[in-house]
């Protein structure tokens, strides 16, 4: 797939666990789990939104794109 999700370079960056984050998100480590492994289909804008927020960076620290 050509996104990679960068969210453990970010929670390393901010020494954060995705346990933390998953519990600030409201979400479950598992469907953490899935958007860290790039296996979600997609991710909604207010969830993309809170990531930035709690984690304080942009979408493009945790989006990149890579041609294939």
């Amino acid at each position: 797939m050509p996104i990679i999700v960068n969210i453990d370079v970010m929670l390393a960056k901010r020494k954060m666990q995705s346990k933390e984050l998953a519990e600030k998100l409201g979400i479950t480590p598992a469907n953490l789990s899935i958007l860290k492994t790039g296996k979600a289909k997609g991710i909604r804008f207010d969830t993309l939104e809170a990531i930035c927020k709690i984690l304080d960076c942009q979408p493009g620290d945790i989006l990149e794109y890579v041609s294939e």
